[in-house]
């Protein structure tokens, strides 16, 4: 049986269960990532799109077009920023929303676009 992760939104009217193995932990500090989680650097983990249910009461979260091959994720009722859905099966939903995000196999193992976080801010990643 493939392992399973749980999260939803702040008010819980998004909810998704994410199976198998998380791909591509890491962290970003793109102008978009910042612009949209409202931080200097968001946490992501993808799964294969066919891996990911949207199971709470809301059913699917609302979409926003960001870029040519994806759209941003959030609620519609709290506005919880829930992650990304790529035209690819890659949906990568940020670490904050799972219910458990100190599990290991969510840690992140790289950080995207150092050089736009501000030079004061320190993200470490250990291995």
């Amino acid at each position: 049986m493939a392992k399973e992760f749980k999260g939803g939104c702040l008010c819980g009217h998004i909810r998704f269960t994410a199976a198998g193995k998380p791909l591509n932990p890491h962290t970003c500090s793109c102008t978009m990532c910042q612009r949209h989680s409202g931080s200097l650097s968001q946490v992501w983990v993808e799964f294969d799109s066919q891996h990911v249910t949207w199971d709470g009461p809301g059913g699917e979260p609302k979409l926003w077009r960001s870029s040519e091959y994806s759209s941003r994720s959030f609620c519609n009722e709290c506005g919880s920023t829930l992650g990304a859905i790529d035209d690819e099966p890659i949906v990568a939903l940020v670490l904050g929303t799972f219910d458990a995000p100190n599990r290991k196999e969510l840690r992140p193992s790289s950080h995207s676009y150092v050089s736009k976080k501000p030079k004061w801010w320190k993200v470490q990643i250990d291995h």
